[in-house]
């Protein structure tokens, strides 16, 4: 067939922008002409912000080097391919953690174990490493775990059954040389899991209730095992000593170890987001937030002073009852006169507690957290945690800058030296949520905070510290930028919990280079881009969701654990297609080398 005169760029390109992106690929293969024009960087740009529905104000990624590879990246280098079920446990998986080096992770279980697993196997698959039970320790289960700096030790949090059917929390250290358990340390409550400061010591915490609604948290610097210097050297110290309130309490520390980040790993500061805070700022002047303390009766709460009940056990046993408006008479005047006197009761103790904490509370360093001038200031070490105020369930980050020579034990038992009058530390800065926080990340190089929270209605009221406020089924993933210590970013809401308020539970998420997953109540994890704040793969389960985990050495290499007590990996299409792929044959040239190689070997007379 004869060749006519080909179209004009210009008409196929037009026709190319009216067609999905698998068919202009497709198409590029026809001819040469048709396959520089399926290139076109104006091209992919248009088919880019259509096919992924992102704000034209929203610019390519400073990284990226055109906008087809782009395109490529969010659709081909995604870890949404199932290619691995592990089923080793037989309860189920709540946490996962990946080693630095990306070459051993960690899994902890209401089974009571936790399992060691190696992602280096020569065919690619996953096996199971080492299992050790916390049975024999009177542990209910395993909830948490975290490497060491440089991959020696293993930290491992779980729930310790003691007497009287209380449970508080328990951390245990690990060789990972010879598996050996190293220590023990006390965590109470222990949903504050614990975490590394450094190679060699751990954090922990402990509670001591000083009425029913006042609490004060301590938290500690662990030595992770005694050598033969310990007779002479502290293992353990005093870090902090902070006052709690209306039945809060500190849980789920972390460390972050903030550097000048001159580099971030992640741009936030573009046109899009300055114009959606300008119209959150709006909405929040429109609708003020207003918190009132004790004007509403409630139900009183049980009377536990037990050292050992956890603190969670009773925010659960405190169930407002907000009692019709008419004039009670018999009975019902005599329950609803100790309802009067419980909710004065408890309003009297914060008010007291609040005076005494501000009286007795050593006074906050502005300097200790101030946000450094560009390509100014040290490094800073911060510890992290939630924390509240207005009532039990957490709904702020509370942060204390740790000081160099607070990194070891070494050095006065009880920590800095304090006036008489200076009994608790004061936090250096608190961001609230305005809602419960179910779940925290840190960015790879703890630039930002991602934070996991259930928002609270518009404008709403509490009134009794012991009824929060309803939280949204819809789980609203915030980023809090460590550096300037402000919210930067609110993303869509994709994913999904059910529980109330009293039964919430803890979803750990996962931050990369690029992307950030976290798990959900509806059966799946989720995966978004960081710099385009769009969800790009929801990961199915059986059941909830608990943890997720990337792979710090690959991040197309995600995994997932959920109630159903199973361990799923995952890939991305393009690492599948590697794996699949057959291997190639030996070049021509190198066959006809070694066939020449062969013959002249054997006219020299060689066998």
């Amino acid at each position: 067939m004869a060749s006519g005169p080909g179209l004009p760029d210009s008409l196929v390109l037009e026709i190319f922008l009216h067609l999905p992106h698998k068919a202009v690929l497709s198409a590029g293969f026809t001819c040469r002409q048709w396959f520089s024009v399926s290139r076109d960087e104006f091209l992919w740009k248009e088919l880019f912000y259509n096919y992924y529905c992102i704000p034209r104000s929203v610019p390519r990624h400073p990284a990226a080097g055109s906008w087809y590879r782009e395109f490529k990246r969010l659709y081909d280098c995604i870890p949404c391919v199932e290619v691995q079920t592990l089923k080793e446990h037989h309860d189920q998986v709540l946490h996962l953690a990946f080693s630095h080096r990306g070459h051993r992770f960690s899994s902890c279980s209401k089974d009571c174990t936790v399992k060691l697993w190696d992602t280096e196997r020569s065919d690619g698959t996953i096996s199971l490493v080492h299992s050790s039970s916390m049975r024999q320790f009177n542990w209910g289960y395993t909830q948490f775990s975290q490497f060491n700096a440089d991959d020696t030790l293993l930290l491992v949090s779980g729930v310790y059954l003691g007497p009287h059917h209380s449970s508080s929390g328990e951390i245990a250290v690990i060789s990972l040389e010879n598996y050996t358990l190293l220590s023990r340390v006390r965590n109470k409550p222990y949903d504050v899991f614990g975490c590394w400061l450094n190679e060699t010591h751990l954090i922990s915490g402990n509670l001591h209730w000083i009425g029913n609604m006042t609490s004060c948290s301590v938290l500690w610097l662990n030595k992770a095992f005694q050598d033969i210097e310990s007779e002479n050297v502290n293992v353990v110290k005093r870090l902090f000593k902070i006052q709690n309130i209306n039945a809060s309490t500190i849980r789920t520390v972390m460390v972050a170890h903030c550097r000048r980040h001159d580099s971030p790993d992640l741009l936030l500061d573009y046109e899009a987001q300055s114009q959606a805070q300008a119209q959150t700022q709006q909405t929040q002047q429109r609708q003020p937030l207003f918190f009132d303390l004790g004007n509403t009766d409630s139900e009183e709460e049980e009377g536990e002073d037990d050292e050992n009940e956890e603190d969670e056990d009773r925010g659960e046993k405190r169930v407002s009852a907000h009692l019709p408006s008419f004039n009670p008479s018999g009975i019902q005047h005599v329950i609803h006169g100790c309802q009067s006197i419980a909710a004065r009761d408890r309003e009297l103790e914060t008010k007291v507690a609040r005076f005494m904490g501000n009286r007795r509370t050593k006074a906050p360093d502005p300097n200790l957290v101030s946000p450094s001038a560009p390509g100014e200031g040290e490094d800073k070490t911060y510890l992290l945690f939630t924390t509240g105020s207005l009532t039990y369930s957490p709904h702020q980050i509370g942060i204390k800058r740790i000081m160099p020579d607070q990194m070891t034990t070494c050095g006065p038992v009880l920590g800095e030296e304090r006036s008489t009058d200076e009994f608790f530390d004061s936090l250096d800065h608190v961001i609230d949520i305005h809602g419960h926080i179910i779940g925290m990340g840190l960015s790879p190089d703890h630039r930002y905070l991602y934070v996991n929270s259930r928002a609270w209605p518009a404008g709403c009221v509490i009134s009794d510290p012991m009824s929060p406020p309803p939280i949204a089924e819809e789980i609203d993933l915030h980023v809090i930028d460590l550096k300037s210590l402000r919210e930067e970013r609110r993303s869509l809401r994709a994913h999904r919990a059910f529980t109330p308020n009293d039964e919430c539970f803890f979803i750990f998420l996962d931050v990369s280079r690029d992307f950030v997953a976290s798990g959900a109540e509806d059966k799946h994890g989720y995966i978004w881009d960081r710099h385009y704040n769009i969800c790009l793969a929801r990961l199915k389960h059986d059941d909830v969701v608990n943890s997720v985990a990337f792979s710090p050495a690959d991040q197309e290499l995600l995994l997932s654990a959920s109630d159903d007590s199973t361990i799923k990996v995952w890939r991305s299409p393009r690492m599948v297609r590697f794996a699949e792929a057959p291997q190639r044959p030996p070049r021509a040239r190198s066959l006809l080398s070694s066939l020449l190689g062969h013959r002249s070997a054997n006219l020299n007379g060689k066998p």
